[in-house]
């Protein structure tokens, strides 16, 4: 295994996780030709390299010269985890041994890749799992745009012929469907508290020469920072998903502590100004649906008039227990009763079919093992087989 230390002892520096402009800062301090910046982008972010000797369209001096003083890490998988319907989890290590929790989550038409933004939660959304643990610290945008090499990784997706990921898994052929298709900034952490890093990371995922994932298949959750809202929508204008839940600013303040910052009514002025939003880009209202909590159809009437006049779709998501949660899931009943009431007034209000309960990987879910395992004194175990 290659020292992460260059021959004089000092760090080698990771090149994954550096935009366009920094890589070619990076390079023109190397001593190195204005070209060769283009050339790694393509095969860190395009082809997936995991080694410099991989890149064959670069000479071997200047490969080996690369390899003395830089690498390509991405975050060691601690864990990996399928589940019956397809649902694949990843624990994710980093330098540092914090670790992070990745889900894809495969459908007909589309693969959704739930990303972390950070180590924990400084939110402490009471029906959320994630929530429980506190934050830690927000990733960098290595962290964060690794986390889909990773994925793209183990599900053998990169262009190329001689699949150059990592993990051994068979490579992805041109014409291939993609399996990571969508983005969703819904894993652990508020994006929006590590917007400047989320940002970063995600002009390199949206790059049309590097992962080349588009920004209207990029979706941004937020428990509702509204200056930020602002600001995402005029610099990175990705799709937007709020974490609403509550219709009533007293039963919000107690499900989203945030709230108390930031009302229900400040919020939907955010939304309502978010650039781009329209019908066919409408914001995403997160609502998870919890018995005798936010469920009655007078709530589902006061949503509608929330709502009204926006270009705005719900999701109705049936609580997904964890051990201790002080809620329990909505009846079916209840839950369709106000979906209906959505519907009839003209909005999408699909009900969220839970995927990967069975390995703790459905919405709310999120907890990095690394703390539960080291509270109890324990390690991860080994890497299952899948």
């Amino acid at each position: 295994m290659m020292s992460n230390q260059t021959a004089r002892g000092e760090p080698r520096r990771n090149l994954v996780g550096l935009g366009r402009e920094a890589l070619a800062a990076e390079m023109i301090g190397f001593g190195a030709e204005p070209f060769r910046a283009r050339q790694l982008w393509h095969w860190i972010y395009h082809r997936g390299a995991t080694e410099f000797g991989q890149m064959t369209s670069l000479s071997k001096a200047f490969r080996d010269r690369l390899a003395e003083h830089y690498e390509l890490s991405r975050p060691a998988v601690s864990q990996a985890l399928a589940s019956v319907d397809g649902t694949r989890k990843w624990l994710l290590r980093f330098a540092d041994g914090q670790e992070v929790e990745t889900v894809h989550i495969p459908e007909e038409e589309r693969g959704t890749l739930c990303v972390s933004s950070q180590v924990g939660c400084t939110l402490n959304c009471t029906f959320c799992h994630t929530g429980t643990q506190a934050l830690v610290r927000n990733l960098e945008p290595a962290e964060i745009v690794g986390q889909i090499m990773v994925a793209r990784d183990a599900l053998g997706e990169w262009p190329s012929p001689s699949g150059v990921g990592a993990n051994g898994a068979a490579p992805n052929r041109a014409g291939d469907d993609r399996q990571v298709t969508n983005i969703v900034l819904m894993g652990m952490g508020e994006p929006l508290y590590n917007y400047d890093n989320v940002a970063a990371a995600m002009k390199i995922v949206m790059d049309p020469e590097g992962l080349s994932i588009s920004r209207r298949k990029i979706t941004l959750s937020t428990a509702g920072v509204v200056p930020l809202i602002r600001r995402c929508g005029a610099e990175i204008a990705v799709n937007l998903a709020i974490s609403l839940h509550a219709v009533r600013d007293e039963v919000r303040d107690q499900l989203v502590p945030l709230n108390r910052k930031y009302p229900i009514a400040e919020l939907l002025d955010a939304c309502r100004t978010y650039p781009g939003s329209s019908n066919a880009r409408r914001i995403t209202f997160e609502y998870v649906m919890l018995k005798g909590v936010n469920d009655s159809p007078a709530e589902a009437r006061e949503l509608v008039r929330l709502l009204a006049g926006l270009p705005a779709k719900v999701n109705l998501i049936p609580f997904n227990p964890w051990p201790g949660a002080p809620y329990e899931c909505s009846t079916e009943a209840a839950i369709a009763a106000f979906s209906d009431i959505v519907f009839a007034a003209g909005y999408s209000a699909p009900v969220r079919t839970p995927r990967g309960r069975d390995i703790l990987a459905a919405c709310g879910q999120l907890k990095s093992a690394s703390v539960k395992l080291r509270r109890s004194g324990r390690e991860p175990a080994p890497l299952p087989a899948l």
